[in-house]
């Protein structure tokens, strides 16, 4: 593929913090009288919008403030937690270097926008992107694909020389829709074999991601 702009994922991507989400679920679960889920349970259950991930691992179907009941419990946790996550091995190397080509990169998370760009400031990490948008609504959850499409039109980007990198298959689904190629790690919420069946490339990690895209 030949590529101009790397659309980076945060959560699982740039930042390792599977540990963290899972306290998060597991805040729901115990809030809703579950009991806990392991990683490797949650990444079968994950899916978007995020709110079928619940329904299926509680067994009920959540009306609108139940949901917003999920939300907030597992934001709380999530929130009061992520000082323990570190990034993902290789990021501030990678984005460095990939500026260093004379290519550009951005950053497109579903997280709320008001925790993401901070965070992405206190790990020196903001130098590198063009652009830094993360949700703006007060209950996350849906799909990535609107996001992705006004992320690159408001850089005047080509989308078929943009990349998408995530973790998760709504990223392949939201490329997809944006018209931009997409590459998958397996260092997220979701198995290798679901990352798979999207027919995006998979790789082990963010720097196996970038040899993909070398001249």
């Amino acid at each position: 593929m030949s590529v101009s702009h790397v659309v980076w994922d945060w959560n699982g991507t740039l930042l390792d913090d599977n540990q963290v989400v899972l306290a998060a679920v597991n805040e729901v679960c115990a809030g809703f009288g579950r009991a806990e889920l392991s990683w490797s349970e949650w990444q079968a259950a994950y899916a978007r919008p995020m709110r079928v991930s619940y329904e299926q691992i509680l067994a009920r179907e959540l009306d609108e403030e139940e949901w917003a009941q999920v939300d907030k419990l597992y934001h709380e946790r999530y929130d009061a937690l992520l000082h323990s996550c570190g990034l993902a091995g290789g990021v501030t190397d990678a984005l460095r270097q990939w500026n260093e080509s004379g290519r550009t990169q951005s950053l497109l998370s579903m997280w709320f926008h008001t925790r993401l760009t901070p965070t992405v400031e206190q790990f020196g990490l903001t130098q590198y992107f063009t652009r830094i948008d993360g949700l703006a609504a007060e209950v996350g959850g849906g799909s990535k694909a609107d996001s992705l499409i006004r992320h690159l039109e408001a850089q005047h980007l080509d989308p078929t020389e943009v990349v998408l990198i995530g973790d998760v298959v709504d990223d392949a689904h939201a490329a997809q829709s944006a018209g931009a190629h997409c590459i998958l790690v397996t260092t997220g919420a979701m198995s290798r074999s679901a990352l798979e069946s999207t027919g995006a490339p998979v790789t082990n990690s963010i720097t196996e991601a970038l040899h993909l895209l070398q001249p």
